[in-house]
């Protein structure tokens, strides 16, 4: 199997590349630079912003989730694909808009119907959670099982996303609590949220984080029912110190459990 880099999936894929900067998050937004290496290397044109180009993936890109689709099922394991790191499933643009029917296409033939059976658990992480609804396939009905719905909240100022999150159907629904640039426990319902992950924000021109942040989502968390992932603290190499107290909590949905 192919692995992410990234600690709470096993695979990310990208349908398309380019987005634009919505909310407090993304102001030190990687994919921006790594995008930038992109425009230079294909002569895309600039890739980030509401009226950039969008640059949708090859061939070769578009068939990995099938091949790694064909593993799990053959293993009888269910893998997570995180998809959309450098863009949003749900960006308004045009190309977005173009591409996404046949990115559902995709995700359609790749996804995990029975864990007994084992394929693909799709995760859509957006921060545009009010678009999410018009811009869903026409037979979502309750939600597709092995598609996961997520939205970024970075702060107490975007918590309202989790309650539209909690109004669309899905299997699962998660929030990404990162990078994490304020306190959130005490500001957020995280009622019908299976799962959270959180993390300070890395990188140069990085914000600092509070351990009490982490320490009292944490606990909001576990009184919630809510299975709770610690990715890191504010660092400038991700990934570094990803304990709370000497203690590293990787938790999933029960959908995929147990995980490694």
């Amino acid at each position: 199997m192919e692995n992410s880099r990234i600690s709470w999936t096993d695979h990310t894929f990208n349908p398309w590349i380019g987005c634009a900067k919505v909310s407090p998050g993304c102001t030190h937004c990687y994919a921006e630079a790594q995008a930038r290496k992109l425009e230079a290397a294909h002569r895309t044109g600039k890739l980030w912003g509401e009226l950039a180009n969008r640059y949708v993936t090859g061939a070769d890109n578009w068939k990995k989730p099938l091949k790694w689709a064909r593993e799990a099922r053959a293993a009888g394991v269910s893998e997570l694909v995180f998809c959309a790191s450098m863009s949003d499933v749900f960006d308004s643009h045009p190309v977005a808009a173009a591409t996404r029917p046949r990115l559902f296409e995709l995700i359609d033939s790749t996804r995990c119907r029975d864990p007994r059976v084992g394929g693909l658990h799709w995760l859509l992480l957006t921060k545009r959670v009010e678009s999410i609804v018009s811009m869903l396939p026409a037979d979502w009905g309750d939600g597709w099982p092995g598609v996961w719905l997520g939205c970024t909240i970075e702060g107490p100022d975007q918590a309202w996303r989790a309650d539209v999150l909690r109004g669309v159907p899905a299997s699962v629904r998660f929030i990404s609590y990162e990078p994490a640039i304020g306190p959130l426990a005490g500001h957020i319902d995280l009622g019908g949220i299976d799962w959270l992950i959180a993390g300070g924000e890395s990188g140069p021109g990085r914000r600092d984080d509070s351990i009490d942040w982490f320490r009292d989502i944490r606990d909001a968390c576990a009184d919630s029912g809510t299975a709770f992932f610690f990715k890191q603290r504010s660092a400038l190499h991700p990934g570094r110190d990803p304990f709370i107290d000497g203690v590293q909590h990787h938790a999933w949905p029960q959908v995929v459990m147990p995980r490694a």
